[in-house]
């Protein structure tokens, strides 16, 4: 019985004694320890052969590293290494100071839309025909017609030359007649062959109006000034008999202002006001005694010629104006 017994439980022995024996033949296998109780280093890992597989198992295999954010530049810097402009000047960037001051500044909300010149003037020509109109001349009217022509210097600024005709268009007053007639007393009267001036036309103001509620119309005003000359001669009504006058010249000087209505950048409407300033030569109101003194234009008693007065006519005319060329192109600053 002790033989069976031994028998059958002698493989379980000798199982356990190869187990005893392995058991620290395993343990001389490990590494050592570093002193201090430390964790081992960490061996590197063997590259992966080109081409070959990696073992995601593998406990050697280095975990992936995180991306990293780039530390903060200090302030006023870039990372370029050449400086910010708080750097280069540090008076461009607001302090924490200015900024309180500015936040707590007052604001005004108006905003004011300045547009551009809705017809440019500069380096074009204005050409102005008008129709003129005496007005403080209550005995003789003095219409006609007249032309312009005006070269734009700058937008503002402008030469040119004018020229008017009178000699058909003069009328004296039925008035003057009747009063002749019936009082035995007149006033010397003249009367205008043409004029010419040469000018200078400044544009101070412009702008824009609406009209008929639905149309926009722009404007311009300017001054108009210069020198020229008036042919004038007085009319005889004292002694028509024996006298008559020529068309002498006369150094006139103008001052006057304007308005310019646009109906598109080249055309427009035209009105002003000018006022001429001359010395006239009247018609003596005196008659010589004798035919022959009478006669004579320069008889010291009785000269046809006594006043020259220094003498205003106020004009208004009304024309059109055509600047050349047609178009133009803005010119914007770069």
């Amino acid at each position: 019985m002790w033989k069976g017994f031994l028998m059958k439980h002698a493989r379980c022995w000798l199982l356990a004694v190869v187990a005893l024996w392995l058991l620290p033949q395993a343990a001389f296998a490990q590494p050592k320890k570093p002193a201090g109780g430390g964790k081992p280093p960490p061996t590197a890992p063997e590259p992966a052969p080109a081409g070959g597989d990696i073992e995601i198992d593998d406990p050697n295999v280095p975990a992936p590293e995180e991306p990293t954010e780039p530390a903060p530049a200090p302030s006023g810097e870039t990372g370029d290494g050449g400086g910010g402009i708080c750097e280069i000047d540090p008076t461009a960037c607001p302090k924490q100071g200015d900024i309180k001051a500015l936040s707590e500044r007052s604001v005004k909300a108006d905003v004011y839309a300045v547009q551009q010149i809705y017809a440019l003037r500069r380096g074009r020509f204005e050409i102005n025909p008008y129709w003129s109109q005496s007005l403080n001349d209550q005995f003789v009217s003095h219409p006609g017609p007249g032309l312009a022509v005006n070269y734009y210097l700058t937008n503002v600024l402008a030469v040119g030359v004018n020229g008017t005709y009178y000699q058909p268009f003069n009328s004296d007053a039925d008035f003057n007649f009747e009063n002749r007639r019936a009082t035995r007393i007149a006033v010397p009267l003249t009367e205008y062959l043409g004029g010419y001036a040469v000018n200078f036309t400044y544009v101070p103001m412009y702008g824009k109006f609406a009209g008929f509620s639905q149309f926009i119309f722009h404007y311009d005003g300017y001054l108009v000034g210069g020198v020229g000359g008036l042919f004038t001669r007085p009319i005889p009504v004292i002694d028509p008999d024996n006298r008559k006058f020529d068309f002498e010249h006369r150094i006139a000087f103008n001052l006057g202002f304007g308005l310019r209505i646009f109906l598109n950048r080249w055309f427009a409407v035209t009105g002003e006001i000018r006022n001429y300033i001359y010395v006239e030569h009247l018609e003596n109101t005196e008659v010589a005694a004798t035919q022959a003194a009478a006669q004579n234009p320069n008889d010291p008693a009785s000269p046809w010629i006594k006043e020259k007065p220094l003498t205003v006519n106020v004009q208004a005319q009304v024309g059109i104006s055509v600047f050349l060329p047609f178009s133009w192109e803005y010119r914007l600053p770069k």
